[in-house]
């Protein structure tokens, strides 16, 4: 079974790694790490290694088995292009995907340059949509491992965000995605940096997609910008990829 997700902009999540490692400033407060710590407590099997890099092998293919089209978040707690699983691992994870043409797969990594690396290894057939993390100015350059890629659909979550990002080039960029960090101890978002980004989108006719303001109570906060809230999705035309 696929877990549906509370993650405003998928339906589901899939699992077949678990476990990941800080690598930048948006790793700091990560939700998944303390998600799999309570797991662990509550004995599901899944996360007996808590938040150790695990390969679940017998999840590999569980999206074939799916019937009922989806959006799928891949590995929500984990990050596919991570140090410590093969090349062999993340290309049968992506043979899977080119299978289950039926769902769309949306990918989110940190991890840029290994993205780039192993992009020409990867089919990239159209329901693969590819995304990397800039949470601050410091990693404009993953948008540009992203950009060397075959994606259909290329994205950009800047969540959570952390500075201005007045310089992001949205050339070739079909998605972005914004929002401020929550729970505890989450860092501020300022409403310029926001609006800043969606101005650029329109600009660069990229869908937008606000996701929260963030801070400690994140429903409280909600999810409006100066009055609307946006929930754009990306459009393309699919070139029998």
């Amino acid at each position: 079974m696929s877990n549906k997700s509370k993650i405003e902009w998928t339906e589901c999540s899939w699992n077949p790694v678990t476990g990941c490692t800080k690598i930048s400033e948006g790793c700091v407060h990560c939700y998944a790490a303390t998600f799999a710590k309570r797991l662990k407590a509550m004995h599901n099997p899944r996360y007996k290694n808590e938040f150790e890099v695990t390969v679940h092998s017998d999840l590999i293919t569980a999206p074939l088995e799916w019937k009922a089209a989806r959006k799928i978040f891949v590995n929500s707690m984990s990050d596919i292009f991570h140090e410590e699983l093969s090349d062999e691992v993340i290309l049968s994870i992506f043979d899977t995907m080119n299978q289950a043409s039926w769902h769309t797969f949306q990918v989110l990594t940190k991890r840029s340059e290994r993205l780039a690396k192993l992009a020409p290894q990867i089919t990239w057939t159209s329901n693969i949509w590819m995304g990397v993390t800039i949470e601050s100015k410091e990693y404009l350059n993953r948008a540009d491992h992203l950009k060397g890629s075959a994606a259909a659909v290329k994205f950009i979550s800047a969540e959570p965000l952390l500075s201005d990002l007045d310089s992001l080039n949205l050339d070739g960029i079909d998605w972005l995605i914004v929002g401020g960090e929550s729970g505890h101890g989450s860092r501020p978002i300022k409403e310029e940096w926001v609006i800043k980004l969606r101005d650029n989108a329109k600009k660069s006719k990229v869908a937008f997609f606000f996701k929260q303001w963030g801070g400690f109570n994140k429903k409280k906060n909600g999810r409006l910008l100066e009055g609307k809230t946006y929930d754009e999705y990306p459009t393309f035309e699919d070139e029998g990829l």
